[in-house]
C-alpha cells in the first residue's frame, strides 16, 4: 500500500513538473535590428517617400508593414525581376518597395486597384519618388482587367480581396515564369481563404513557405522549373 502511494505521489510530482515546464514563460526571441540603407541618390529619394507614406498615409489605407515591404524588395531583387504585377495598389506603399528593386533590375511594375481615391494618392507618391516612368497603374475590377496581361511575370503580389486570391491565381499563374514567385499578403488563419491555401500548398509545381505568421502573414510560392 505504502509503495503504491509513493509511486502515485511520484507520478503526480512528475506530471506537475511537466505541466509547469510546458507553461513556463519563454525568453524573448533575439531580434537583430536591420534597416534599408540607400545605395545611391535614386534609392534615397524612394526611401524618403516610403518613410513619409508610412508615417502619414498608413491609417485607413491598408498598406503593408515595413518589414513586409522590405521582404517584397528582397524577393524582387533576388529573382532579378523585370515584370512585377501587383493586385491591390492602395496608396503605392508596397509598389514603392518594388520600385526600389526594379530601378536596379531595369524592370517595371503593373499595379491594379479598384479605388479611384487611393489610386490618385499612389500616382502622386510614385511621381514624388521619381518612379512613375516604370509604373503602370490600372484602375478597375482586377478580376477583369488582369485579363489584358500577356507577358511573363517574375513576381506576382496579391494584396486585395482575400476571397479573390484563388481567381487571381488561376488567371495569372500560367504567366508566372519558372523561378518566379507568387507572394500573398494576410495569410493568417483568420484572413486567408482556405481554397487559396489549398491551391498553393497542394500544387506540385509550387514550393510554398509561410513567413511572418506571428504578424501579418506572408505566403511565398516559387514556381518550379
Amino acid at each position: 500500500m505504502r509503495q503504491a502511494l509513493v509511486i502515485a505521489l511520484g507520478l503526480a510530482v512528475a506530471t506537475a513538473f511537466t505541466l509547469a515546464w510546458a507553461q513556463r514563460p519563454l525568453a524573448p526571441r533575439a531580434i537583430f535590428e536591420a534597416r534599408t540603407l540607400p545605395k545611391n541618390d535614386v534609392e534615397k529619394r524612394i526611401l524618403e517617400v516610403i518613410d513619409r507614406v508610412g508615417r502619414e498615409q498608413r491609417a485607413g489605407n491598408m498598406i503593408v508593414p515595413e518589414e513586409d515591404g522590405r521582404l517584397l524588395r528582397a524577393w524582387t531583387e533576388a529573382v532579378g525581376a523585370k515584370r512585377v504585377v501587383e493586385i491591390g495598389t492602395s496608396v503605392g506603399y508596397s509598389g514603392l518597395w518594388f520600385c526600389l528593386a526594379l530601378k536596379g533590375t531595369g524592370g517595371a511594375l503593373t499595379t491594379f486597384d479598384i479605388d479611384e481615391r487611393r489610386s490618385a494618392m499612389a500616382k502622386a507618391n510614385f511621381e514624388a519618388a521619381g518612379v512613375s516612368d516604370i509604373v503602370t497603374q490600372v484602375l478597375g475590377d482586377a478580376h477583369e482587367t488582369v485579363k489584358q496581361l500577356k507577358d511573363p511575370i517574375d513576381v506576382l503580389f496579391l494584396d486585395a480581396d482575400k476571397t479573390g486570391y484563388l481567381d487571381y491565381l488561376q488567371k495569372l499563374l500560367p504567366l508566372v515564369r519558372p523561378g518566379g514567385v507568387v507572394i500573398a499578403h494576410n495569410m493568417t488563419p483568420n484572413m486567408a481563404d482556405p481554397r487559396f491555401v489549398e491551391a498553393i500548398t497542394n500544387n506540385p509545381d509550387l514550393e510554398t513557405i509561410f513567413l511572418h505568421m506571428d504578424r501579418s502573414g506572408v505566403g511565398v510560392s516559387v514556381k518550379k522549373h
